[in-house]
């Protein structure tokens, strides 16, 4: 699983691209947290080479970054507008990975949950016809971990979710295996608020029913596999609109 990357500061040694790194992941916390409102003019180009202690190569190439997210568009004569919500690539790996860090509203996170039950019922249909016998093996051990006798909060979330990336992968699909980020910060932010782990009842229920989807899968039965992710994305939505009253 990837961890979500924290911001933080670099060195004077550290390399160019860190720095530029440091840069973008300031900002473009700085916009999803609407320090730098929507429509708002960042700073001038000097006063954030001196903020972040770079020179005007590196903050060109950091803008230049946080406008092909969408984030930014430079005006001739006005300086640099944050774009409107509706403009930025919410499919970005960063961008997605920023309103983690600074906690999903609940809409917005229903909006992800809708997101998964588009895209993970169809991925497990696909997943029954193409999937690999390694990739069968691996979707039965990420179910066993979930369900084993040490089981942490930590660790189910680290099988849970790579047993919904392996369907994933499995789909044979490459607009699905490049959507598998949307899929990790969805699940780790749903099993942030709502974790099976202490409710024996509720975990049982929960390890049978991603068993139910590698069984599905097993059989190569399309419609099975479909209707059985539906359910554990279901249970999952609910578990966490449940915690969040």
């Amino acid at each position: 699983m990837a961890d979500l990357p924290n911001a933080h500061g670099y060195g004077a040694k550290e390399p160019a691209r860190s720095h530029t790194a440091h840069v973008v992941r300031e900002i473009g916390l700085g916009i999803v947290a609407e320090t730098y409102p929507q429509g708002a003019i960042l700073p001038g180009d000097v006063d954030l080479m001196e903020r972040f202690g770079v020179s005007r190569t590196v903050l060109r190439e950091a803008l230049r970054t946080l406008a092909a997210k969408g984030l930014i568009q430079p005006k001739a004569r006005i300086g640099t507008r944050v774009r409107d919500k509706a403009h930025w690539n919410l499919f970005d790996p960063d961008v997605l990975i920023w309103h983690a860090q600074i906690g999903f509203d609940p809409k917005f996170l229903d909006y992800l949950s809708e997101m998964r039950m588009a895209l993970e019922p169809e991925a497990a249909a696909l997943a029954s016809r193409r999937r690999t016998p390694l990739q069968l093996q691996h979707l039965y051990g990420w179910v066993e971990k979930m369900g084993a006798d040490d089981v942490t909060p930590e660790s189910f979330v680290d099988a849970d979710l790579n047993f919904h990336l392996t369907v994933a992968a499995a789909g044979g699909n490459p607009f699905l295996r490049s959507i598998s980020t949307l899929i990790e910060v969805a699940l780790v932010a749903l099993m942030t608020i709502s974790s099976p782990v202490e409710e024996p009842k509720r975990l049982k229920g929960s390890v049978a029913a991603h068993r139910r989807i590698a069984d599905a899968i097993a059989r190569r039965d399309a419609d099975a596999a479909r209707e059985a992710m539906k359910g554990v994305v279901e249970e999952g939505i609910a578990g966490a609109r449940a915690k969040r009253r």
